[in-house]
């Protein structure tokens, strides 16, 4: 991913948003907000044969503390258009393959139970289902559950 990318990802990524069952965000941020909250070595695109960008990923750190340093929190959303041809699982087994290169031990998930297809996305790769943490936050005056899923690493750690 890089600074070419921009309009296409936020695009995307309020794509994503506007279904209400992606994230608490309702808006996407500006690229240098977005740029600062993802992991620089940790970001993905997937684009067909003519350029389009299909989709992104990233990953986020989930803390400071260096206890964390080998968790980050994911985030995968692809193009309306191209959902169900298997841009998410390449993205994500990119991720994947990403963080483990730099001992990245686990990655974890949070998603809106009524997100289905995302929560398949990360089963098929490797989540497991930690919890579900009960009305988290609002959402539109909603208040919203999400599903806390993680994967770990089979080679780190």
């Amino acid at each position: 991913m890089r600074t070419e990318h921009a309009d296409a990802v936020l695009a995307i990524y309020q794509q994503g948003i506007d279904t209400g069952d992606a994230t608490f965000e309702t808006s996407a941020p500006d690229w240098a907000d977005f740029d600062a909250g993802k992991l620089p070595e940790h970001r993905l695109v997937a684009l067909d044969g003519s350029g389009r960008l299909l989709g992104w990923a990233a990953v986020s750190a989930v803390s400071s503390r260096c206890v964390y340093g080998g968790v980050v929190e994911d985030a995968v959303y692809v193009d309306p258009d191209a959902r169900g041809r298997g841009v998410g699982r390449l993205l994500l087994n990119g991720l994947i393959a990403s963080t483990e290169a730099a001992d990245v031990w686990t990655i974890q998930s949070g998603i809106f139970p009524e997100n289905v297809g995302s929560l398949a996305l990360h089963r098929a790769a490797g989540f497991r289902v930690v919890g579900i943490r009960e009305r988290l936050g609002r959402h539109h005056g909603v208040w919203r559950d999400v599903v806390l899923l993680e994967r770990r690493s089979a080679v780190v750690g």
